[in-house]
């Protein structure tokens, strides 16, 4: 298992963030930034990124655990106030980095918010069709712009206080 202590990886894209990449910051903590996810195939949907650029969950330190177990708590009482997300589905998949020739790593993990009822935003209607089961690999995961834009201030506004 290899392990990095500390820093940037130059090939890595969550570790050359441009400004553009990360004007959907919602909050962060000493070693976490989260993100709005581009796709709101589940809306509120956000990944949670490590700032330091490590392969796996084992390789977390203590204090990266401790920061961790606070922002999923934080996120999923977010999620819950804002949108009235009835769960949250945590993931921390990585495959797609193995389909590389030389895979690299870098730890994140997805949140997908479940709704056991119609959520509105600007007037739109999005449903979770597959509320109960597994999320949907294939969803669609087009909103408007205003939406996102929407989503992304009413979470951060909560996520501030």
């Amino acid at each position: 298992m290899r392990y990095r202590q500390v820093g940037m990886m130059d090939n890595c894209e969550w570790c050359s963030l441009s400004e553009e990449d990360r004007r959907f910051l919602v909050c962060e903590s000493a070693a976490w930034s989260v993100f709005l996810s581009d796709e709101q195939d589940y809306i509120g949907r956000c990944i949670l990124v490590l700032k330091r650029h490590c392969s796996s969950l084992p390789e977390l330190t203590d204090d990266e655990w401790s920061e961790l177990r606070e922002l999923v708590c934080k996120m999923e009482a977010a999620l819950k106030a804002v949108f009235g997300a009835a769960v949250c589905n945590w993931s921390c998949l990585m495959n797609s980095f193995y389909k590389e020739s030389a895979p690299d790593p870098h730890l994140h993990i997805h949140v997908r918010p479940r709704y056991d009822h119609p959520v509105t935003l600007g007037g739109n209607t999005y449903c979770d069709g597959e509320f109960g089961h597994h999320y949907a690999l294939h969803k669609s995961a087009a909103i408007p712009d205003s939406d996102r834009e929407e989503v992304f201030a009413r979470l951060k506004e909560r996520l501030s206080r």
